[in-house]
């Protein structure tokens, strides 16, 4: 691999057919969990923190994507919790007790879904977040590196990682430490879990879609708002959801 454009090209391309292959069966199983919730009047909620909050915009609110979609964030904290400004960090995520608040101030209902994305899988915040989706008995979708998160010592107390609590997990087929092209001194450079976990939560919405119209449903899919007719079609679909899908910072 040569420390160039055309070097992270080539890596970043094998690396993306390597998850495209590896994790067909997972993208099917995680969209019949979706597709399942969407027919039950569900919701999708997606939550990444720190670069894997790209994740869950690739989920919720674009172009092309299913409408009953909704992001959760560490910001929800101060956006729609009423918290200072200045609590949040980079080290937010690492604490359990913050994930509790995040699901009290999320739109949530039983039928609802989650699509959760941690490279590492281990910090505390998303591993509690994991665990009170499960105890309060959501569907749950992961999206990790198993390679990263193989190599990490949980930061929950209990130990366990993301992974350990979802029906589904996708491996996004980043190496440890994300970066792929390797410096001459140590480290590297190039990271690559952004990019392939935009390609599964793409593949995971194609599929979603493929199942309902299969079963003669429409698909609750928005249109680009800067198309003409966008804003009255997406308009017009989330008013489904009014009070259930949040859409903004």
């Amino acid at each position: 691999m040569t420390l160039s454009a055309e070097g992270y090209l080539a890596v970043v391309t094998e690396t993306m057919n390597r998850v495209a292959t590896t994790q067909r069966e997972a993208v099917g199983r995680a969209a019949d969990l979706i597709a399942d919730a969407i027919r039950a009047d569900g919701v999708v909620h997606a939550f990444g923190t720190g670069h894997s909050e790209a994740l869950a915009m690739e989920i919720a609110g674009r172009a092309g994507g299913l409408v009953p979609t909704n992001r959760i964030a560490l910001r929800d904290l101060v956006l729609h919790g009423g918290e200072p400004a200045d609590v949040l960090g980079p080290k937010l995520e690492r604490d359990p007790q913050v994930a509790h608040r995040l699901y009290e101030l999320a739109p949530v209902r039983p039928q609802d879904v989650f699509v959760l994305a941690s490279n590492s899988g281990v910090n505390g915040a998303m591993v509690e977040f994991a665990s009170i989706v499960k105890d309060r008995g959501h569907a749950l979708i992961a999206i990790t590196s198993a390679q990263h998160s193989g190599q990490m010592t949980s930061r929950h107390p209990s130990g366990r990682k993301l992974a350990d609590f979802a029906d589904v997990v996708l491996d996004n087929g980043a190496p440890y430490g994300d970066a792929t092209l390797p410096l001459p001194e140590g480290g590297a450079v190039g990271a690559v879990s952004s990019i392939t976990a935009a390609l599964l939560a793409q593949q995971i919405t194609v599929e979603v879609v493929a199942r309902l119209l299969a079963a003669g449903e429409k698909p609750p899919v928005y249109l680009s708002a800067n198309i003409a007719g966008g804003d009255e079609h997406n308009d017009a679909l989330e008013a489904r959801y009014a009070g259930r899908i949040r859409r903004g910072a």
